[in-house]
């Protein structure tokens, strides 16, 4: 099977190895979803969506627990925001909030984080104050 950049596929997590975990990608090809790409517990034999990030000139495969390409994981991930300040209404992080804080608290990188405030903040859906966000209603 042919895969390209961006394509959805089933996973299962193999192992871990000292740079990221193995996956069985549709029950045939081996996958590496990279240690700092990770930002849930993820288990052996448990089966989950991913994405194809690159095909490798070797053949080898890296993968994403997110979708590719930045329109598609900023609108994932302002998404996934949006719906905790809807629960919480505000979230206790701001730009100056440690990678360690926003990645505890939701699971994202500080670049996705910082990425995705901005675009809501342009989009009028947000208010960033200096020790948090809320949602402007």
């Amino acid at each position: 099977m042919e895969f390209k950049e961006g394509d959805k596929v089933d996973i299962k997590i193999e192992r871990e190895i000292k740079i990221g975990l193995v996956a069985r990608i549709e029950d045939k090809f081996e996958g590496l979803i990279y240690k700092n790409e990770v930002f849930r517990v993820l288990k052996k034999n448990q089966k989950i969506t991913a994405y194809i990030k690159k095909v490798r000139e070797d053949g080898k495969i890296d993968l994403s627990l997110t979708p590719q390409g930045f329109k598609n994981s900023i609108d994932h991930y302002c998404e996934f925001i949006t719906n905790q300040l809807k629960l919480k209404g505000s979230i206790r992080l701001s730009d100056k909030s440690s990678p360690e804080e926003i990645r505890s608290k939701l699971k994202m990188s500080k670049k996705a984080f910082k990425k995705s405030i901005g675009v809501l903040y342009k989009r009028k859906k947000i208010k960033i104050g200096k020790n948090q966000i809320e949602l402007i209603r």
